[in-house]
């Protein structure tokens, strides 16, 4: 049956940044579809209410407090998740971070923050499930990359320059793996209402501009990426590799 091929029962899975946001109703819809999922943010506000969401849906949860921008923290997650579900079947590389300023007064520390953390801990995040998922013969990657890996946006040069290069890195990727059982993907998600477009949805202009654009007529919820998130995660998207996949409301198609 077609329903089937969608289910994660017996995956184990690691959502970065999945405390709050789309990263929460990512690593939800996850354990809804039967996954087991490390529950991660860089402190612990949101983690235990996550957590227990995923227990809810009948799966196992495992809170893990990291901070990506540090090479050792990215290690630890991985052998977290393998310690204690058995493997790393699926990794969603979901934390990151954004600094709105204008590129001509855009600080070195603000770059430096933003690519370690949207660039570099994606990098290596890949890297180190790629080798147990090289090891096993399978696993899915999804890279949250964002519409502004097609476009440039305003006030935010290092995020654009970030996302632009996960979406190039989940291509290069998927060309070296796929044959080798690992999928890669990507996920752009269009305007969503998380506390990284909190400034855009308070200042009435700006939102009204996008609102405008948006042919579905309405900000995107968390909620909406997890069906996507499964759809990458399992079996259905088998002959899917080095796909970025809009979900935007329609905003591209404009």
């Amino acid at each position: 049956m077609i329903l089937d091929s969608f289910s994660l029962k017996g995956k184990n899975a690691l959502v970065t940044g999945s405390r709050a946001g789309l990263g929460a109703g990512m690593a939800i819809g996850l354990a809804q579809a039967g996954a087991n999922v490390v529950v991660h943010g860089p402190f612990r506000d949101g983690i235990e209410e996550v957590c227990a969401a995923v227990r809810a849906a009948g799966s196992k949860a495992v809170p893990a407090l990291a901070d990506v921008a540090d090479p050792q923290a990215c290690a630890s997650l991985i052998d977290l998740t393998v310690r204690e579900l058995g493997s790393i079947d699926i990794l969603i590389n979901n934390a990151g971070i954004i600094r709105r300023t204008p590129a001509v007064d855009y600080s070195a520390q603000d770059w430096s923050e933003v690519i370690e953390i949207n660039l570099n801990a994606v990098f290596r995040l890949c890297q180190l499930a790629g080798r147990h998922m090289l090891a096993q013969g399978s696993g899915k990657i999804v890279n949250i990359a964002s519409l502004l890996a097609f476009q440039g946006g305003i006030l935010v040069p290092a995020y654009a320059a970030s996302k632009g290069a996960v979406a190039q890195l989940t291509k290069a990727l998927a060309n070296e793996w796929a044959a080798k059982g690992i999928n890669v993907n990507a996920i752009a998600p269009g305007y969503m209402a998380t506390d990284n477009t909190a400034a855009l949805r308070a200042d009435a202009a700006r939102s009204r501009a996008i609102l405008d654009r948006i042919p579905a007529g309405r900000w995107g919820t968390p909620e909406d990426l997890a069906g996507v998130a499964v759809f990458l995660a399992s079996a259905a998207s088998d002959y899917l590799n080095g796909h970025v996949l809009v979900v935007d409301g329609g905003w591209m198609a404009r």
